[in-house]
Formats: C-alpha cells, sequence, structure tokens
C-alpha cells in the first residue's frame, strides 16, 4: 500500500473503542503523527523539527503499541506504518 492510501484509510477509520491508561497518549501521538502527514501532503516534504518530532512519535508509539488493547490493534499498527514510511519518505526526499 503506497503513503496516500494508508493516510487515506487511517483518516477514514473511525478512533477504536478500547479502555486503556495509554489512551489519552495515544491520542496525542495519533494527532500529532496526523498532523505531520497533513504536512507531508501539502508540502511534499517534512522539515527537520517535523522529522524528529515524528521519530519521537514513532519511537513512543512503538514502547506503547504491545500494551495496545487488541480491538485497537489494528488502528495503531496502522499509524505506526504511517509514521515509519512518512519518515522514511521525507529522508529520501
Amino acid at each position: 500500500m503506497d503513503l496516500r492510501a494508508l493516510w487515506d484509510q487511517h483518516r477514514s477509520a473511525d478512533w477504536p473503542k478500547f479502555s486503556s491508561l495509554d489512551e489519552g497518549e495515544l491520542m496525542t501521538l495519533d494527532t500529532v503523527i496526523s498532523g505531520c502527514a497533513t504536512y507531508y501532503f501539502e508540502e511534499q516534504n517534512l522539515d527537520a523539527p517535523r522529522l524528529a518530532m515524528l521519530g519521537d512519535c514513532l519511537d513512543e508509539l512503538d514502547t506503547l503499541l504491545p500494551e495496545v488493547p487488541e480491538e485497537a490493534g489494528e488502528y495503531f499498527q496502522r499509524l505506526q506504518t504511517l509514521a515509519g514510511m512518512l519518515l522514511e519518505t521525507s529522508r529520501k526526499g
């Protein structure tokens, strides 16, 4: 799946219904990563501060993902893939 298709899929997905102490943090990560994706598709690249922020978000998401309840796993795995693809694509550009 290409980056645009993955982004479109993520944007159309509903926030998963789950209960976790990390829900607020996951919501923040989703918001920041989505903001980076929006910027990327407007500018066709990410600047250095956004790349750093995205890398930090991906590290944090990597740490939290094993604790995400199964019913929300697909949503956050897609978010993780999206963040990784954004980083990779922007670093190449």
